[in-house]
């Protein structure tokens, strides 16, 4: 019997098929979803969305089966990137799952769950206690339900991709030239439909839909996955390439010289185009984020807040604050506008918007909103994690000009330095961000926070 406790995670539930994550458990999880949700009492049915991945079609089908076994209906959008999937909840104001590992390697699969209208499901917003209803489930049996429900099929890509372009227009923009990377993702499903509209050249990379992922991981997030769209820009002279990740939920930027451009500098482009059409709103951005986020929110008349690092973080104080904007390190961005879920397809469009309305090019245009040397994301296996932040913790405080503070994890600012430690939710790990007004002070700090986390460390990453 699978291990329930093992593949529900804070966010999502993620296992290898069908080691972990098997039929069984997808259709126990469809019943205990509709439970959970109240699904009868409100809008009676559930949309489910699939990636590529071999496993998915069954997985998805299997969950349908426990959605319909409680009497409640199943809309079926087939094929789907996770946004598109929030697309599908927010236009249809109901419930939804996708089924997709996004980047994980071949062998994992996993299902992202939302209420209506893309809000999200966490671990203490009811996927802790569907978790404990699959585990009785799979022990006890499934409950006997009193009539099925049905599955209709829907195809809401063309909506999806109109729904893009009602928000950001292309039509006006300079004659662009870009490469594609969809890592055999679903950007290979979704940029077609997508950028068929507006002066927009694609030349694709691996859009052909492989759940084996043969050329390389759908992880834009390590740099190793980057070359061939790197290569491919420089090759042909592209204005600017675009990576998606697994389930085209996020997208990462290379100017034309095919350097990467950091989140940081695309959250701070967005938030600006934002802060045009809403004059005086206010921006989330996660405490990894660069320090020029903030900055350059403030400078154009909105208000920044600084959140935790995590999607159900994110939308929750979007809820709070009618936030418009949010972006993270991680290249997740989430817009008011999209139901304040994450797509990468929307923030791919403001980044063709933002270069094709102007004539400089890319490393030009998005140098605007570097202004700091970051080391980004390093992870070191320790011991143990809470020992090894309270010494780092020990060893800064006090000290002049530092503050300290523990919104995610610690972090540790002065006045041209600041780094954040935080443990991982799911592994041995701590997590270390830095970022310094130079590249050699980024460096003196890197190297002193490390020398302090390695004394207690197993190996690092």
């Amino acid at each position: 019997m699978a291990d329930v406790a093992a593949i529900f995670k804070a966010y999502d539930v993620r296992g290898v098929v069908p080691d972990q994550l098997d039929e069984a458990v997808a259709r126990a999880t469809g019943a205990a979803f509709v439970e959970v949700l109240d699904v009868l009492a409100g809008p009676g049915a559930v949309v489910i969305g699939y990636d590529m991945r071999p496993s998915s079609p069954a997985l998805a089908a299997a969950f349908a089966e426990g959605v319909t076994s409680t009497g409640a209906d199943v809309i079926d959008i087939g094929l789907a990137s996770t946004d598109q999937l929030y697309f599908a909840s927010g236009r249809l104001d109901l419930p939804g799952a996708m089924f997709t590992a996004s980047h994980n390697p071949a062998k994992y699969n996993g299902i992202k769950m939302c209420r209506a209208g893309a809000a999200p499901v966490g671990a203490d917003s009811g996927l802790r206690d569907i978790a404990d209803l699959v585990a009785k489930a799979l022990t006890e049996g499934p409950a006997t339900a009193p009539a099925a429900g049905h599955v209709t099929h829907k195809d809401l890509l063309t909506a999806y991709a109109d729904h893009l372009h009602d928000l950001v227009d292309l039509s006006g923009i300079r004659p662009l030239t870009v490469v594609v990377d969809a890592g055999n993702g679903m950007g290979g499903h979704t940029v077609p439909a997508v950028f068929a509209k507006g002066p927009v050249t694609i030349i694709p990379l691996y859009f052909e839909l492989d759940g084996n992922f043969p050329n390389h991981e759908a992880n834009p997030l390590d740099p190793k996955n980057l070359v061939d769209l790197q290569a491919k820009v420089r090759e042909t002279g592209a204005d600017l390439g675009l990576a998606f990740d697994g389930d085209a939920d996020r997208c990462f930027v290379v100017d034309e010289k095919g350097d990467p451009i950091s989140p940081s500098a695309i959250t701070g482009a967005v938030a600006v185009r934002e802060l045009a059409k809403h004059p005086g709103s206010t921006i989330l951005h996660n405490l990894i984020t660069s320090r020029a986020v903030p900055e350059l929110i403030a400078e154009h008349g909105g208000v920044p807040v600084r959140t935790r690092v995590g999607h159900s973080n994110i939308k929750q104080k979007m809820a709070e604050t009618d936030a418009v904007f949010g972006g993270e390190h991680s290249a997740h961005y989430y817009f008011r506008d999209f139901w304040r879920a994450d797509t990468g397809m929307l923030a791919a469009l403001h980044v063709l918007a933002a270069l094709g309305e102007q004539d400089k090019p890319a490393s030009e245009l998005f140098a605007e909103y570097e202004r700091y040397v970051a080391s980004g994301e390093i992870n070191n296996k320790v011991a143990d994690a809470a020992a090894t932040v309270a010494a780092i913790e020990d060893t800064y405080s006090g000290l002049d000009g530092v503050t300290v503070d523990h919104l995610d994890g610690l972090t540790v600012s002065a006045g041209q330095w600041w780094f954040n430690v935080r443990a991982s939710n799911t592994e041995p790990l701590l997590r270390l961000n830095v970022e310094a007004s130079d590249r050699s002070e980024m460096e003196r700090v890197r190297d002193e926070v490390l020398a302090l986390i390695t004394g207690a460390s197993v190996e690092e990453n």
